[in-house]
């Protein structure tokens, strides 16, 4: 299949798990099938037909509302959709068709769907972060980083976080950090081993602690205001599984 054609493709497999991705992200925060009921409008429950399901196009032809009831449709659904399909690209274009870009863009789509849940409502589900460290270690046993690095980094990911929300909590007397946090590290410490475990974690608490800043310049001094840590963790571990690797070598070149 010619290149061009097989990004296309490519993209447009982006496109369609976006549109799923959408589904787990409104309805597991509510405890709902992700496979019934059909797909609705939220507000009318109309059922949507099959030319309203398209990714992306649906959304402008029906200028961002309800065909029925006119209700505002979120703008974050032809987002998810476009950041799937550029995702599907990109990771194409470092791993091409290997079992390595199957891993990855596994892993991809659930911190795609972990960033906004964590966004909007400060949770981030157990149906995808304790099968994700089944399925990061899973793809280790036949791609990299290798089975060690990833039960190294599982074990490692969910200990350093734990430990961490453990001792604020002794000092503090409070809650710091969620065990939704903890279980996410340890996912991505499986499906991209303890170097890129850290490396998330480095790049994660840095975004972290620079938006945290601007908020608490912002709110003039509050610093009782909670961030979405897996959010952050999200946007790291992205980075991380695109241009870890180079990353790394980079940095360990000064050594």
């Amino acid at each position: 299949m010619p290149e061009p054609l097989t990004l296309v493709v490519v993209a447009a497999f982006g496109l369609a798990v976006g549109s799923f991705l959408n589904v787990c992200i409104y309805r597991l925060p509510r405890e709902e099938s992700l496979v019934w009921p059909a797909s609705h409008c939220t507000a009318c429950n109309r059922p949507l037909a099959w030319y309203e399901n398209v990714p992306v196009l649906s959304y402008f032809v029906l200028r961002g509302r309800c065909r029925t009831c006119r209700t505002r449709i979120s703008a974050t659904y032809p987002v998810v959709e476009i950041a799937a399909a550029a995702i599907a690209v990109a990771w194409y274009q470092q791993f091409g068709l290997s079992l390595l870009f199957a891993s990855r863009l596994v892993f991809a789509f659930a911190l795609v769907v972990l960033f906004v849940i964590d966004l909007r409502h400060r949770i981030l589900p157990n149906v995808i972060t304790l099968p994700g460290i089944a399925v990061g270690f899973a793809f280790s046993l036949v791609a990299p980083p290798g089975w060690l690095d990833s039960l190294i980094g599982l074990l490692a990911g969910g200990g350093a976080l734990y430990l961490l929300a453990e001792g604020y909590y002794r000092i503090r007397g409070e809650e710091g950090m969620g065990m939704g946090d903890v279980k996410m590290l340890g996912m991505i410490g499986a499906f991209l081993g303890w170097k890129l475990m850290i490396l998330t974690l480095v790049l994660s608490s840095l975004a972290g602690a620079l938006v945290g800043g601007l908020i608490i310049a912002w709110r003039k001094g509050d610093v009782k205001y909670a961030l979405p840590f897996g959010t952050f963790l999200a946007l790291g571990a992205l980075v991380a599984s695109l241009f870890g690797d180079g990353i790394v070598h980079w940095y360990m070149s000064f050594y």
